[in-house]
């Protein structure tokens, strides 16, 4: 890490400047960090982690009302906002349809137990969208991702799964495995002397030297991420290069262990990498070896496309997750898939007045507050809202983010800024391919832009457009992004 020691007087002369006028705008939320602190254990005041050198502003905005594309901290600030709800508010803030249908739902009540009344009516509209088969409901993404890999274990009677590194996949224990520090290395030097192609395709060119020892080892072995996890979970868990070929063949050595495979299409932390063929080509290889392909869509579900990244990649997975979006602003995730593993959940489809009867094997799956009857009520309301718009909603707020993502390449480019940025559909990122730029700058990025009025996380690299955002709006993101730049540059932190 730089030290104060390491820095030029412009940097440290920056550095101050932020520091004191970030304070002063936002006085209230620290206050609020430092009253609370004591019983609120909250990671959020972080970012990338407790900088000594940030520790004055290692606080987030407390925001007191939002609106559309817009929020108000309790210091009265507006910001334009670029987090959206971490991806949920593809529609913006509050919309008034989904108030509205929230408001309804509050009048009848919501008590937890009988059958909601919407359940049935919003999973045939998930299944229409996503050309399911059949739906179930959670409350997070942790929550539909443990049920996908125990269906998927229920149904292929294998223990094992497969992740891919950078991905994330929610905070169990089971899934927050990560490569070990050998194995990472070696995909990364992989990676680096074959060259992923930003925005889709596989590596290029024939396999690497280095890369022998990954394709000698048929089950890459991961350690778990976090303290707190038993590394005996690590050994049901293999963790392999995404996009990367000699992947399949790991699968392929490992089919008779494997229950599932488990991606996100397009991982939130490395937007550049869209590795269609690669994706086509381990369907094909799950598929001839019965072992489960889960696409993990908390993200890019109902974003990218109404039918998601399978949609996008023309991709049939035999079981999908969602979250985000599909709740309307209030929890809420799905399970969808395959009546083959769904049926694992109630023992499949029958009917009365004959001697049909549940057939499958099923699993224990629960929750007090799943199918909440005013998450439904919201995810009904989005859900009816993107099939009566059709695609065009999804293309035309792509294309939006597309054009800011080439507007302010342009101009780095023009201005030897050392940054680029990529997106997939309405998400925005910059490049984490790029090893010069350092964690201090990123996180001074995040603080410029939230002194400037966008609003984001510390130390987040990007955010998300919403159909809220209004020209005027991705004009001022635009130029904020442009001046933060330029600032860190002419500091020397670019």
């Amino acid at each position: 890490m730089t030290t104060t020691s390491d820095k030029t007087d412009l940097q440290t002369q920056h550095l101050e400047n932020l520091i004191a006028s970030y304070i002063k705008r936002t006085q209230a939320s620290k206050n609020y960090a430092q009253t609370y602190r004591p019983v609120l254990a909250d990671k959020s005041s972080l970012g990338l982690g407790f900088s000594p050198e940030l520790k004055e502003i290692c606080y987030p905005v407390v925001v007191e009302k939002m609106r559309g594309a817009k929020l108000w901290d309790i210091d009265g600030n507006e910001y334009t906002d670029i987090l959206m709800g971490l991806g949920i508010n593809l529609l913006g803030h509050n919309p008034e349809f989904v108030k509205k249908a929230i408001a309804t739902q509050l009048e009848k009540g919501f008590s937890m137990g009988p059958q909601a009344e919407l359940a049935g009516e919003v999973a045939q509209l998930i299944c229409e969208l996503t050309k399911t088969e059949r739906a179930t409901f959670s409350n997070t993404g942790t929550e539909a991702i443990m049920t996908a890999i125990r269906m998927a274990r229920t149904v292929t009677n294998r223990h094992k799964i497969a992740i891919f590194t950078n991905s994330y996949h929610g905070h169990s224990d089971s899934t927050l495995i990560r490569a070990t520090i050998a194995q990472y290395a070696k995909q990364a030097a992989s990676r680096k002397l074959e060259g992923k192609i930003a925005g889709g395709g596989l590596l290029s060119g024939l396999l690497s030297p280095i890369q022998s020892g990954l394709k000698n080892s048929v089950s890459p072995k991961g350690v778990p991420a976090a303290p707190g996890i038993p590394k005996d979970v690590a050994k049901n868990v293999l963790v392999l290069d995404y996009g990367n070929p000699q992947s399949l063949k790991v699968i392929e050595a490992n089919k008779n262990q494997l229950a599932a495979v488990l991606v996100e299409p397009v991982q939130s932390r490395c937007p550049q990498l869209q590795p269609r063929e690669f994706l086509q080509q381990l369907r094909r290889v799950t598929q001839e070896a019965n072992i489960a392909l889960i696409f993990d869509e908390m993200v890019t579900g109902f974003r990218i496309h109404q039918g998601g990244s399978q949609a996008w990649f023309e991709i049939d997975a035999d079981i999908v997750t969602y979250s985000k979006i599909v709740g309307g602003g209030l929890p809420m995730s799905v399970v969808a898939g395959k009546a083959a593993y769904m049926d694992s959940i109630d023992g499949g489809t029958w009917n009365y007045g004959d001697d049909s009867a549940p057939q499958a094997k099923t699993t224990f799956f629960a929750g007090t507050f799943c199918k909440h009857p005013l998450a439904l009520a919201a995810s009904k309301a989005v859900l009816e809202h993107l099939k009566n718009e059709g695609v065009q909603l999804q293309e035309k707020l792509n294309q939006r983010t597309l054009e800011l993502v080439e507007e302010l390449n342009n101009y780095f480019a023009k201005e030897g800024i050392p940054l680029t940025y990529t997106h997939f559909g309405s998400f925005f990122a910059a490049d984490n391919s790029q090893s010069n730029i350092s964690p201090m700058a990123t996180n001074l990025m995040s603080f410029n832009l939230l002194k400037k009025g966008i609003h984001l996380r510390q130390g987040d690299k990007g955010g998300f457009l919403s159909t809220a955002h209004t020209e005027e709006d991705i004009n001022n993101i635009i130029q904020a992004f442009k001046h933060s730049a330029k600032e860190l540059q002419e500091a020397g932190f670019l």
